[in-house]
């Protein structure tokens, strides 16, 4: 067996690899772009021929890097966006293109599904109807019959890849367990399609994959892929999982009661339990199940909470633009709560619970509130939505405390961001030097899916490295509790008001 692992993650902005050695430290990283087609707002679609040859292309840039010898190459694995879905005919080709997890256009068939069997959905697959695999299949089905027809699986992009790169057809090719929560369409706590969601909807079982492990070892490098790549033939090619489920394995999400802050372009917050308890009541919460069969990782986000804070310095600091660093300057000494200002982070509308007319917003502007003002608003927001989806999980899960919190991603380097959630949730923060933890999580799952490694736990501790720690401030804290309660009572005001523009009719 080789010595070296490569670990793939086809996101939204571009497909990135790494090479790792046997210790699960990197050796070489490549990076292509994605090219997003969008005619016009709200169509969002890739190619499934551009996913395929930037996994190729990646691979390339690895070896051509690193020197290593594609012979010393011992396994791959692939972590893709979830939301999103795309089609294969029998031989495993594409039938659609990748249907983006930004594209909104199944609008229509969300709310279908929501008003036909809402709650029964989260009670089987574990998640509320948003844009996601049902509301698109139904979309396929209804407004491209000849593409549906021609469909024999619905699969995700990582697994059209995987299935490209190791010849896989229709019948062979799979779902891996991490995306159930997504599908609108599973018994996701026994991990099997659900006859009665299926049938309510009128979808043909048979265009649903096989479920299968993220450690499943689903085929070997092919001849094609080999000399598109630089590979040798023969290579395993494991299953992997959704980018966000490798995230947090690589993050070291192992243990019930972990909460975990992904500081990124989505602000995601999760935590690990050992029960499926589907969040019916708040619809907030959806249950993702960890790489790690038995664990489930509930999760809510703000879709694009990340890009507020990008927003706000690309868009409102001037020109040129200040630097992070100048703002938060700024923003330290403003006091907790902004003085009354507070920011509502969901331009494009709030994925949980969905209320997809709602918009960004700030309320209580006066002529005090400077620019530190705003933008320690817009990290508060973000603070606030947090405390809200803590509170949803420890009403369902009353025995576990969630007393800490793990936080990764580029907005883990800001010192204030990460004091305000602690002052905010009245939990501890802990920064860890994590790299890539999705790259990293998708190498493990590889390794030890071949059997290169014994134990996919302590490769992973010992990459982690404690950067800082921040302790929640008990006078700050409650203080904040005005603040946040605030904020949610604003949206509760605004969803309406938006919903109302958003049909055309106002009062």
């Amino acid at each position: 067996m080789g010595s070296y692992v490569i670990g793939i993650d086809i996101g939204t902005q571009g497909t990135k690899a790494a090479l790792f050695d046997e210790e699960m430290e990197i050796t070489a990283t490549a990076f292509e772009p994605s090219r997003l087609i969008s005619p016009k707002p709200g169509t969002v679609w890739q190619e499934p021929d551009d996913l395929y040859m930037s996994c190729a292309a990646t691979i390339k840039e690895l070896l051509d890097k690193s020197g290593v010898a594609a012979k010393d190459v011992a396994a791959i694995g692939v972590d893709g966006q979830m939301a999103g879905i795309m089609g294969v005919d029998v031989n495993g080709e594409a039938s659609t293109y990748y249907d983006s997890w930004l594209d909104t256009r199944c609008g229509k068939y969300m709310e279908q599904m929501r008003s036909r069997a809402g709650k029964r959905i989260i009670e089987l697959s574990g998640g509320p109807v948003s844009y996601v695999h049902g509301p698109r299949i139904l979309w396929w089905k209804n407004e491209h019959p000849e593409a549906y027809e021609k469909t024999a699986r619905f699969v995700m992009p990582q697994a059209y890849v995987a299935g490209r790169m190791t010849g896989l057809t229709a019948d062979e090719t799979y779902f891996d367990y991490t995306h159930l929560h997504f599908s609108c369409l599973a018994d996701n706590a026994n991990k099997r399609w659900s006859d009665e969601l299926l049938e309510t909807f009128d979808i043909d079982k048979s265009k649903m994959a096989r479920i299968i492990s993220p450690f499943e070892v689903i085929g070997r490098v092919t001849e094609d892929f080999a000399a598109a790549s630089g590979l040798v033939e023969g290579i395993p090619v494991v299953a992997g999982c959704g980018d966000t489920a490798a995230s947090t394995f690589g993050a070291g999400m192992f243990d019930r009661g972990q909460v975990l802050d992904c500081a990124g372009t989505a602000s995601v917050l999760c935590s690990v339990v050992d029960s499926f308890v589907p969040d019916t009541g708040h619809e907030t919460l959806t249950m993702m199940r960890s790489p790690i069969d038995g664990l489930f990782l509930p999760l809510a986000y703000i879709n694009g909470g990340g890009m507020c804070i990008r927003w706000f310095r690309d868009t409102l600091s001037g020109k040129p633009a200040a630097s992070y660093d100048e703002l938060e300057k700024e923003a330290e000494s403003v006091e907790p709560g902004s003085e009354g200002l507070l920011f509502i982070p969901h331009f494009s509308g709030r994925a949980l619970p969905c209320s997809t007319s709602l918009k960004g917003a700030w309320l209580g502007l006066d002529f005090k509130h400077t620019r530190g003002h705003m933008y320690r608003s817009v990290m508060e927001s973000i603070a606030y939505e947090y405390r809200y989806y803590l509170s949803v999980l420890r009403s369902l899960y009353p025995k576990s405390g969630f007393s800490s919190m793990v936080t990764i991603g580029g907005g883990a380097k800001s010192a204030l961001f990460n004091q305000i959630k602690a002052d905010v949730l009245g939990i501890g923060v802990t920064v860890f030097e994590t790299g890539d933890t999705a790259l990293l999580g998708s190498a493990v799952i590889a390794a030890y899916g071949v059997g290169m490694l014994a134990d996919y736990k302590q490769p992973i501790r010992r990459v982690m490295k404690k950067r800082a720690e921040y302790v929640s401030n008990a006078e700050k804290h409650n203080a904040y509790r005005f603040y946040a309660d605030a904020y949610l009572r604003a949206i509760d005001r605004l969803t309406p008001f938006y919903d109302e523009l958003a049909s055309g009719e106002i009062g």
